[in-house]
């Protein structure tokens, strides 16, 4: 029949296709033209993926139609060569950030000056490279941590170690120290290719000038007032140590995170910061005391001070007018001797007799008058009375001073 030739490319009448040809049933299946030829398949065409093999053969074909001589023909190979060395030539270009600088190298050795940010192009990887630097982002290196945080291009710390935070002041005491370093690339070449791990040097010269500026100064130093002094010499001491070893970086900033005793000994050591605390407030009270009562002690003393000068001034006064009077008073009696002579014994006189008592008596006692002058002289002068009734002997006047002129 003839819906069974299997050799021609007709199909039955349900669309069998056969083996070799190429007709369709009714429902639009296709004969394959070989084994892996065909491709029919129900109303909704094939779902099977493509076939590699035959994908590669139709590039090759057209390959063929561009290159009529074929891959072997010497055309051929010049477009080959031509085509990588154009994708090779390619890989050479390069951009820079804004934050950066790089260098470019042929066979490993650097030429030419470092390459501003922006497209550049340089020979491609294996004869040229390219060095790639970050210059102004800020790289932090801290020393003493005892944290555990991860190390990073630009936090290089914590690394805690045995001895690390531990240094010796000037006091001899023992410090537990933490800092930071704040630095910057200022010569790339330097960094890049004079010294092999440039961060470990930093770390290292850090670690050696905090430690011989630590070294000078005493442990309370450290901790109050000097810190920013201590920051100061240990940047200008790292950066010249840094300058020395050719590292092409800058110290921009030391930052003093923490200056304790060692752990073993905080307790005890802040026993003894009380009791500093406690000297410091006793010798201020004793401060205020002073400046209270010095200002009152001198003006006491100089009160007494013008007191005797006063004094002074008046005794002065007082001895010069009286010389003064007994020079007048002498130059009066060289004038008149006896009228002065008598004149100043009435005075002392008068002054004398003033305030005492006085028993007058007439001179003469053995006159008409009948008065008969008694005076019981023993015992005005034993201090007794005499006894009523006994014989009293007669009182004898005592003349006056002066009384027989």
């Amino acid at each position: 029949m003839a819906w069974n030739n299997n050799s021609g490319g007709g199909g039955g009448p349900w669309g069998g296709g056969g083996s070799g040809g190429g007709g369709g049933g009714p429902w639009g299946g296709g004969g394959g033209g070989g084994n892996r030829g065909g491709g029919g398949g129900g109303p909704f065409g094939s779902r099977r993926p493509p076939d590699m093999e035959d994908v590669i053969r139709k590039g090759q074909e057209r390959l063929k139609n561009l290159i009529p001589g074929g891959f072997g023909s010497y055309k051929g190979i010049a477009l080959v060569v031509l085509g990588a060395l154009v994708i090779w030539l390619v890989t050479g270009f390069f951009r820079v950030q804004p934050n950066q600088q790089a260098i470019q190298l042929v066979f490993g050795k650097p030429y030419g000056k470092p390459v501003e940010p922006g497209l550049h192009y340089n020979l491609p990887s294996p004869i040229g490279n390219v060095v790639v630097v970050n210059v102004q982002d800020q790289r932090r290196t801290v020393l003493g941590s005892r944290g555990s945080q991860a190390s990073t291009p630009y936090n290089r710390g914590p690394r805690p170690t045995s001895t690390e935070n531990l240094m010796l002041t000037g006091d001899e005491n023992i410090v537990d120290i933490e800092f930071a370093v704040l630095w910057q690339i200022k010569d790339v070449f330097n960094y890049a290719f004079d010294v092999r791990n440039p961060e470990e040097n930093v770390r290292a010269g850090a670690e050696a000038a905090m430690r011989e500026v630590i070294g000078k100064s005493n442990l309370q130093y450290a901790q109050t007032e000097g810190r920013s002094r201590i920051e100061q010499d240990t940047k200008d001491l790292l950066q010249r140590i840094l300058d020395e070893y050719g590292l092409g970086v800058r110290i921009s900033q030391i930052q003093l995170l923490r200056v304790d005793p060692p752990q073993e000994v905080i307790a005890a050591f802040r026993d003894v910061q009380a009791a500093r605390a406690d000297k410091e407030r006793l010798i201020n009270e004793g401060n205020t005391y002073r400046n209270q009562q010095l200002p009152r002690a001198k003006g006491e003393a100089e009160s007494i001070v013008q007191r005797s000068e006063a004094y002074k001034a008046e005794i002065v006064a007082r001895a010069s007018g009286d010389a003064q009077r007994f020079d007048q008073v002498y130059e009066q009696w060289a004038k008149a001797k006896d009228i002065t002579t008598e004149r100043l014994y009435l005075d002392t006189m008068e002054e004398v007799l003033r305030n005492v008592n006085k028993v007058l008596v007439d001179k003469n006692t053995s006159g008409t008058g009948g008065v008969l002058p008694y005076l019981p002289l023993p015992e005005l002068r034993s201090g007794q009375q005499p006894a009523t009734g006994a014989a009293q002997p007669p009182r004898q006047p005592q003349p006056l001073p002066g009384a027989t002129r």
